[in-house]
């Protein structure tokens, strides 16, 4: 299966035998609790709000929300908020972790902790999933917001992290694209020779569960008629889910140009810990943090 929209997910979600509980750090910020009521409200999840009880009831408030909805735990110190809420997911009490009104540098403190934290020796990279206008199917650039320079392994590792999320999911064969700006091998362009490698892995078994292609532009990844014109021989020309950007800084104006320019929708988290982890920016809207909140609700085991 694939999900063409946010509303095929929401709806799957909704629909689940039980609703997951989720820990959200520093929860005193209003895009975040109202997202959270939102997500409360529809059955998708029990919150526990880790944070300045007195600030979050006050915002809880101004939102018109039943403040007796969900668990308040009240540590007002941002840091120890944090490192109560991974100790939620740790102990089985919560099935994953937001982060509110927080630096990020300050959650992944906690996250990454060797003794306390939520690693499992994988590397963790950041999954985003795109709802464009005029494409059929949510549309997944990876990595923009966690692995600044991956080499050919990282590479590997981000393709890995986000086919076993999609494939958590009810995705069967996700289909992944390995961008570059040529279709052609070129030993001046190391970002081919590793898209080459990539594709090589997954031929021989080496990268699992779906099918990697690659170097491949954006326009033929897109488009099946692009890629027949340029005489392309493809097996997810148009029909890609999977964008694996050579670097941070492609994915993250790819995923900028899709919200603000294209109008697309989008949802993100972290993957690659024990459980899944809403990692949005702090000034990112209501809409975004709940479709956050679905799609890691679908993801979270």
């Amino acid at each position: 299966m694939v999900f063409h929209n946010f509303d095929e997910l929401i709806e799957k979600v909704k629909g689940a035998p039980a609703k997951k509980r989720m820990a959200v750090a520093a929860a005193n910020d209003e895009h975040t609790l109202e997202a959270v009521m939102v997500a409360c409200k529809e059955g998708i999840v029990d919150p526990i709000l880790v944070g300045d009880k007195k600030v979050i009831l006050q915002v809880l408030q101004e939102l018109g929300e039943n403040a007796d909805a969900a668990e308040i735990i009240d540590e007002p110190d941002i840091a120890l908020a944090c490192r109560k809420a991974v100790t939620l997911v740790r102990e089985g009490k919560a099935d994953f972790l937001m982060k509110g009104k927080v630096d990020t540098k300050v959650i992944l403190h906690e996250v990454v902790d060797k003794e306390n934290g939520l690693g499992t020796g994988r590397l963790m990279s950041h999954f985003t999933a795109f709802e464009v206008p005029s494409y059929h199917k949510l549309l997944l650039p990876v990595d923009g917001g966690m692995v600044t320079y991956p080499d050919l392994q990282k590479k590997k590792q981000i393709i890995e992290n986000t086919v076993d999320t999609l494939v958590d999911m009810g995705y069967e064969c996700p289909k992944v694209g390995v961008l570059t700006c040529v279709e052609k091998v070129n030993p001046k362009m190391p970002e081919t020779l590793d898209a080459q490698e990539l594709a090589e892995m997954n031929k021989r078994g080496e990268i699992k569960n779906c099918i990697v292609e690659g170097p491949i532009q954006y326009d033929c990844a897109l488009r099946k008629d692009i890629a027949d014109f340029k005489g392309l021989e493809s097996r997810i020309a148009g029909d890609v889910d999977v964008l694996l950007a050579p670097n941070i800084h492609t994915a993250n104006i790819m995923g900028k140009m899709l919200t603000i320019t294209a109008g697309a929708r989008m949802a993100g988290f972290i993957v690659g810990a024990k459980c899944p982890i809403v990692m949005v920016s702090r000034g990112s809207s209501a809409e975004e943090k709940y479709l956050s909140i679905v799609i890691s609700a679908a993801a979270a085991k």
